[in-house]
């Protein structure tokens, strides 16, 4: 197959560029212009996995090298409990089994390498399967000489409305870091208040030692419509507010504790349940109009479809990397879509700015886009990964790069190496109840 072939059939035959027009780019210019020459299709030839840690957030990002001198593409791969894990299965399964394959048939890639172990559905294999495939998107784009967005179908809004976490030990302490994020042109921020003595997620820990890894679901259920009437009171109707609840509340009370917010008006109440819990979605949708996020710790299609299909949930909330990467993201975006179901991707530190840069791409692209879950990279990160999504007047707005438009500095990247066990956070299979039942995260 010379390179017209393969130019023509992976990115006309997809609709993503149409060779008789002509490209426009410097660089698809120069790829028609081999393709002239019967170059053949970028085959994979290496599968590289960096851990770093420039923000001391444990990330894993994907390389992927090509035949063609000086083409490669990034992908996230972050699963930051459990980082060696996924790098194993890349260095160790994922990486032979890719090596000599025409990097851009990106579907084929992936429908083989979801298979490729049998067992699949898991989070290290899933996240290992993302990483690559982030980097086909983004080598897709350099070949093709346009920004991610565009083989998406192309800008469906400006930027991407984005929102903050606002947190505190109080509620004067929330008001303020609300009024803060306000100044600064956002509209929507997610308020997390501490409950004395106990570890509250999203808002720090209270208390001594003892205390921080202690957690009752009661008095935190009673705290949380209490501290909604005083933001409310305080910054209006203007302000959209967010909550997480993280699952962190038996399902009984979390129904409770979402009919009571309903009378504020929240944006979005997320995570009432766990996964494990799914069927109490049908009955707190027939008792509460308050929107509803979920689906961060979805690993499964059968996960979330059903939620969807019956229209149980508002706001689709996974982890890209977690699902599968761009790939199976804008298949979900395009279901969701006729069954009014808006996204809003994970958007964590424990997110690279590699996926970031993804979330921002289809979040550019997709009809239903709804909110951005944002963070403010540090320099350490934009060092390490330039070209990181820009922040301003409450939006992320993308580069018009070729690909995600993201670079990744690998002898920078070295200078921050990932730190091992100890410390975990608390959150996670640490927290107990005052009897010493473990507590879900």
């Amino acid at each position: 197959m010379n390179r017209r072939t393969w130019l023509g059939s992976g990115l006309a035959g997809a609709g993503l560029l149409g060779l008789g027009g002509g490209p426009s780019s410097p660089l698809a210019e120069s790829a028609v212009r081999q393709a002239a020459q019967g170059r053949k299709a970028p085959i994979i030839t290496d599968v590289k996995t960096i851990l770093t840690a420039p923000a001391g957030i444990r990330l894993v990002v994907v390389k992927v090298l090509t035949s063609e001198p000086g083409l490669y593409g990034l992908g996230c791969a972050t699963f930051t409990q459990r980082p060696r894990a996924v790098a194993t299965a890349l260095d160790t399964y994922l990486k032979p089994f890719l090596i000599g394959k025409e990097a851009l048939k990106i579907e084929d890639i992936w429908q083989s390498s979801f298979v490729s172990s049998y067992w699949r559905n898991g989070p290290v294999l899933n996240n290992a399967l993302s990483g690559v495939d982030m980097a086909l998107w983004d080598l897709l784009g350099k070949v093709a000489g346009m920004p991610v967005y565009q083989l998406l179908g192309g800008p469906a809004r400006k930027a991407v409305d984005v929102y903050r976490h606002a947190r505190g030990g109080s509620f004067q302490e929330v008001e303020d870091s609300t009024r803060k994020f306000l100044s600064q042109g956002y509209r929507h921020v997610r308020v997390q208040v501490s409950v004395p003595g106990l570890a509250t997620y999203g808002a720090g820990q209270a208390g001594g030692a003892d205390e921080a890894a202690t957690w009752e679901p009661g008095p935190y259920v009673r705290l949380v419509p209490r501290l909604f009437e005083h933001l409310r009171k305080q910054l209006g109707d203007d302000v959209e507010l967010l909550h997480d609840v993280h699952e962190r509340v038996p399902p009984i009370l979390a129904m409770k504790l979402v009919k009571d917010l309903e009378q504020f008006r929240p944006f979005f109440v997320e995570d009432p349940f766990s996964p494990e819990d799914l069927g109490y979605f049908r009955h707190l949708r027939q008792q509460t109009s308050t929107p509803i996020a979920m689906g961060e710790l979805f690993n499964n299609t059968n996960e979330w479809l059903p939620l969807v299909k019956d229209q149980l949930i508002d706001f689709i909330r996974v982890h890209l990397s977690q699902i599968g990467g761009i790939t199976m993201a804008r298949k979900m975006a395009a279901v969701c879509e006729f069954f009014a179901v808006r996204t809003a991707w994970h958007g964590p530190g424990d997110v690279s700015p590699v996926g970031h840069a993804a979330n921002v791409h289809l979040d550019l692209a997709v009809a239903n886009f709804g909110i951005q879950e944002a963070r403010e990279f540090q320099q350490a990160e934009r060092d390490v990964f330039p070209g990181c999504p820009t922040l301003k007047d409450g939006y992320y707005w993308a580069n018009d790069k070729p690909g995600l438009g993201i670079d990744l500095d690998e002898a920078l990247a070295a200078k921050f190496p990932i730190q091992d066990e100890p410390p975990f956070d608390l959150n996670w299979g640490r927290v107990r109840r005052r009897d010493g039942t473990i507590v879900k995260p």
